[in-house]
């Protein structure tokens, strides 16, 4: 009951700020068809051959990693969807809706203010974790150990001016079975302090499998610097059991340099719970629930005791200099594994169809 109240108390507000605009964008009052359109549909896929050595032991394979389908419309007036579907994945028996990542309509309820249901991104400051995956040829421990990245829940947006959105979300939580009842009680700011200067900021109240309470502040930051565009990410994760700030925490670099159709590319990450960061409060019918590895630990995501230090850098080629095609060469490694990665592979979009705009 506590947990619905406080969802309530969290996405109502912005329904009665809303209800205070002048001007409301309404659903064709007809109850008719007209205004109903899908205004595109699209694919994007990518595979590799991968290659790896560890202990000195080569293997190699080639392998397909991603097939998506995106379709895009609307129902009706002021009324959104997005559906983005993962082809390649197999459905959870636990979950069925695992293959799919985005299914969510939008309710633009005034040019400032936008509501939206059904599964959407769990919003999470940085662009690590903001980037789609078909982009993304390798994560650091925190992205890569999150329970889920998407989600059925609900959220509501304010626009206080072009490219600025704050948003409150309520939606299960990252680090929790999708089968839990576990949420997820986000703040999200996306918008840039300088034009070349972009934002994701976050503040993020999770449970986790064990119903315990984590707090984190994300904070993604990109920057535009002619053909030179940097990332750094970020996080801390604190509880109130804590003994040292700034103990539990991620810190991410990437960096594009274009050069015509070419993009040189890096990523370096480093992340680190001391080991000081144990629950006094353990309960010994946890350790059954946990991977022995993170008992006791106030974080589930990268347990007491733990540091993790990956890197890489590859290039892309866009032979048609455009998105459509890519090329991609990449090295990644990290100090927890010890395996030497090297990918090399094919991404390709195109647009089944798109609607003319009259």
């Amino acid at each position: 009951m506590k947990k619905l109240l406080l969802a309530i108390c969290f996405l109502s507000a912005g329904f009665f700020a809303a209800a205070q605009s002048s001007v409301v964008i309404k659903p064709d009052s007809e109850g008719s068809e007209q205004g109903a359109h899908v205004d595109e549909i699209s694919f994007d896929t990518r595979a590799s051959f991968h290659q790896q050595t560890e202990d000195g032991v080569y293997d190699s394979h080639f392998q397909g990693e991603y097939l998506n389908l995106h379709i895009l419309g609307q129902i009706a007036d002021g009324l959104t969807f997005r559906v983005r579907q993962r082809l390649n994945r197999k459905i959870d028996d636990d979950n069925p809706f695992s293959a799919t990542d985005f299914l969510w309509l939008k309710w633009q309820a005034s040019p400032k203010w936008s509501f939206t249901a059904g599964k959407q991104p769990i919003l999470v400051g940085g662009y690590e974790i903001d980037s789609a995956p078909v982009d993304v040829y390798y994560y650091g421990a925190f992205s890569l150990h999150l329970y889920q990245y998407y989600a059925f829940g609900a959220s509501v947006t304010f626009t206080p001016a072009e490219g600025q959105a704050i948003s409150l979300q309520f939606i299960p939580s990252p680090i929790s079975p999708v089968t839990q009842n576990a949420y997820s009680y986000n703040l999200y700011w996306n918008g840039h302090i300088l034009p070349w200067w972009k934002t994701i900021w976050s503040y993020n109240l999770v449970e986790d499998e064990l119903h315990r309470k984590m707090n984190w502040v994300a904070l993604g930051n990109k920057f535009n610097l002619g053909k030179l565009a940097v990332d750094i990410d970020y996080i801390d994760r604190f509880s109130g059991k804590q003994k040292h700030f700034f103990s539990d925490w991620s810190a991410i670099l990437k960096a594009i340099l274009s050069v015509g159709k070419w993009n040189i590319c890096t990523k370096v990450g480093y992340e680190r719970n001391d080991a000081s960061n144990i629950d006094p409060d353990w309960k010994s019918e946890w350790d059954g629930v946990v991977a022995a590895s993170h008992r006791g630990s106030l974080d589930l995501v990268l347990p007491a005791g733990n540091d993790y230090f990956y890197y890489g850098a590859g290039v892309e080629f866009f032979p048609l200099g455009t998105e459509r095609l890519r090329i991609h060469a990449a090295y990644f490694g990290d100090n927890h594994d010890r395996v030497h990665n090297f990918d090399l592979g094919l991404t390709w979009r195109f647009s089944a169809y798109k609607r003319k705009q009259h």
